[in-house]
């Protein structure tokens, strides 16, 4: 190889290791979401931009947070793409049922218990089966339940002559929160 080429070749990798050892990283597309002072596109928040320097690593007027090193964690390291927001999944409510469908009330009445601190909306599912366990109908309702709490839900037949048909019901034991 000439030695122009081993001269390019040492400065492309003398750049390259220039550069990772200054903790520069490029963009990753994120557009520009850093407020207050600037960031040259360095990747450690540790290091002072303001040009006012103290003790404490900024000054009172920098409101400056690098973003960029809070994406470094890969959405699959922590399930939640690294964010440290409080909005999390609710787990399933638990459903037992208490009444079966009969032809002078056709719903099935169910008690579903939200096992979360907060509110919210669950999916109850119910199978209405006839006397050789085959399916009448299945019927589904969105109910919200307070967190921690038990809320009685009725399951509505699609019609009331529907219900003379249902031998016994079986609700899905778990319902999904919305």
């Amino acid at each position: 190889m000439d030695r122009r080429g081993q001269k390019l070749k040492f400065a492309a990798v003398a750049v390259v290791v220039g550069l990772a050892l200054t903790g520069f990283s490029t963009s990753r597309g994120h557009g520009s979401r850093h407020s207050g002072g600037g960031g040259g596109g360095c990747s450690s928040s540790s290091q002072n931009h303001d040009s006012s320097s103290s003790s404490s690593g900024g000054s009172s007027g920098s409101t400056y947070h690098d973003y960029d090193d809070d994406d470094d964690y890969s959405d699959d390291t922590y399930g939640d793409g690294g964010s440290s927001s409080t909005s999390t999944a609710q787990q399933d409510a638990t459903v037992e049922l208490i009444d079966c469908a009969t032809p002078s009330e056709p719903y099935a009445t169910v008690e579903v218990t939200n096992p979360n601190a907060t509110g919210g909306y669950f999916t109850v599912t119910v199978d209405f089966l006839d006397a050789g366990s085959g399916r009448v109908e299945e019927r589904s309702t969105d109910e919200y339940v307070a967190g921690n709490d038990t809320a009685t839900v009725q399951v509505d037949l699609s019609a009331p002559g529907v219900a003379a048909k249902v031998d016994h019901c079986d609700p899905e034991p778990y319902a999904p929160a919305n």
